[in-house]
Order: C-alpha cells, then sequence, then structure tokens
C-alpha cells in the first residue's frame, strides 16, 4: 500500500538522513541520502513488511508491503512514532532557541525530531552491541548478529531482495551467550548482556511508548550490564520519551562546559519539556563537526 504521512513542519530532512544513515544496520535497513530514501523491514504481528520511504520537507511517502493487510495500522503508527511527525515543533523550536546553548543549533537545523525506532528490541539490542566502542564497529557487530540469526523476508512482491529482520528475542534467548558471542564477534560481557535482555524481553518485557515507564525502566535496569545511560538513551529513541535526558552523556556534558551529571540536570531544567529534543541538537551538531574535521 502507498501512504502518504503528512509532518508538522518543519521537518529536517538533511539531518534526519544523516542519523539514520549513520546508524543503519546493514542487512536491516538501507540509506540512500542522496535520493532521500530509505528501507528497511518492520516487524508487524503476522510477519515483516518491508518499507520503503522517501523523505520530503512536509511529508514522509511510504510504499509498504505487508504481510497482512491487518498489520497496515500498527506498521504506519509506527513510521509515524519513527520520524515523530506529530510533534509541534514549531513550538518546541521556540522554546528551545531563548536558550544561549542551543538557540544556534536551532536556528541551523530548525524542525529537527528526536528520531525514534520502529522496534523497541532492536533499538535496545543495537545500544547493547555500541558500549564502549565506535558507532562503526557497533554496525559490524549488528551485521554480524542478523546474517547469522536474522530471519528472512518473503521476496515476491514485497520490494524486500537483499533484507533480513532483525532476529527477534525469542531466537536470541534461545540462541544462548556463546552463539551470540560467536557470531558477533563481541566480548563474552557483551555476549551475555545481549542474552540476558533478549530473555527479559521474550519473557514479556517491551520497550515500547506504551508501556509502563517507571516500570520498564526498573526492568532494563535490572538486565545485567544495562546501566542509566543505556537505559536514558532507549527512553529517547525507543519509548518516546521527550523529556528524556542522559544527564552522564558526554557530548552533553562538554556543552555544557564539562559540567557534571548532577550538573547538566539542573541546567537542563530550563529545557524541559522538550530536554530530548535539546539532547538531539547537541548530538547533531557534534556529528556534523566530526565530519567536517
Amino acid at each position: 500500500m502507498d501512504v502518504l504521512l503528512p509532518a508538522a513542519t518543519p521537518l529536517a530532512v538533511g539531518p534526519i538522513l544523516a542519523a539514520l544513515a549513520a546508524h543503519a544496520v546493514p542487512g536491516v535497513e538501507e540509506v540512500d541520502r542522496a535520493a532521500g530514501s530509505v528501507r528497511r523491514t518492520v516487524r508487524g504481528a503476522h510477519g515483516p513488511a518491508v518499507v520503503s520511504l522517501r523523505l520530503t520537507p512536509t511529508a514522509v511517502r511510504a510504499e509498504v508491503a505487508l504481510a497482512h493487510p491487518g498489520d497496515g495500522d500498527a506498521v504506519v503508527a509506527r513510521l509515524r512514532r519513527w520520524f515523530d511527525l506529530d510533534t509541534d515543533v514549531a513550538a518546541v523550536d521556540a522554546h528551545l532557541a531563548t536558550d544561549a546553548v542551543l538557540a544556534p543549533l536551532v536556528a541551523a537545523r530548525p524542525g529537527l525530531r528526536v528520531l525514534g525506532h520502529v522496534d523497541g528490541f532492536e533499538a535496545a539490542a543495537t545500544t547493547v552491541l555500541g558500549q564502549q566502542v565506535s558507532l562503526a564497529a557497533a554496525r559490524t557487530f549488528a551485521a554480524r548478529l542478523v546474517a547469522a540469526l536474522g530471519g528472512p523476508v518473503p521476496a515476491t512482491g514485497s520490494g524486500g531482495a537483499g533484507l533480513r529482520t532483525f532476529p527477534s528475542p525469542e531466537v536470541l534467548a534461545d540462541a544462548g551467550a556463546s552463539v551470540v558471542r560467536e557470531a558477533t564477534g563481541v566480548t563474552g560481557s557483551r555476549a551475555r548482556t545481549l542474552h540476558a535482555l533478549a530473555t527479559a524481553c521474550a519473557a514479556g518485557l517491551r520497550i515500547e511508548p506504551d508501556q509502563d515507564p517507571v516500570a520498564t525502566r526498573a526492568a532494563l535496569l535490572a538486565v545485567p550490564g544495562v546501566g542509566p545511560w543505556t537505559v536514558d538513551y532507549l527512553a529517547l529513541r525507543a519509548m518516546g520519551d521527550r523529556d528524556a535526558l542522559p544527564s552522564g552523556d558526554l557530548v552533553l556534558r562538554r556543552a555544557l562546559g564539562g559540567a557534571s551529571a548532577a550538573a547538566a540536570v539542573a541546567a537542563a531544567g530550563a529545557w524541559r519539556p522538550w530536554r530530548a529534543y535539546a539532547v538531539t541538537h547537541l548530538w547533531t551538531a557534534a556529528a556534523y563537526l566530526r565530519r567536517a574535521h
């Protein structure tokens, strides 16, 4: 099915595509920044859907190949949350532009979204794989995991050629930590963390916006190897908390003059209730600065 997903304007297409390209898991997601397009698998209740998207300054155009017609509404809702299409970003920008640190960043990238995710478990698993390594290394580990344990996408009429689904929690829980380590090349402790996370999710933990955020945070922190930064990051990316603040984040603390985590929380009080957008602006500016050098 073809769907037009209107966006509250402005929609900062360039930064969105750059962030997607930086985090895309090979085999699951393809990003063409020049064409303004994205293609990936999205898990549905009846099987994987394949979405082909084109971003414009006012909307996201989606071609969606569903495993079952009954999955349409849920998949479209995930796409809207993924690109944060419903927030009044003009109001967010106006609020953040009153801050001296953020004003030039908002002026440079009006309409910047908090990029979500279509799958909370995938977001959590790739975040764990990225602990204490570079983003490039994290993508390599994730690609290996997908190649070894990901699921196939029906090719006929789906537009899914060359794509796979990210491994489900049940698959990784059944595989065991040793298989995860062999498949990815991560350390034993990282493999055990990912396996523990998969086991918790297979047992019912859902990292989604419609869940109790307090209970979800507590369940994540109970997973060995998952700490506060990871939970705060997932609150921002997967749980839909638009006031999430990873207070220990180095980019955030450097932007605030080397502040401690506690001082960062205090300084960010003026950004509420949109602290996740403030952090996204800081991360985006830091990423553009790295690419410039």
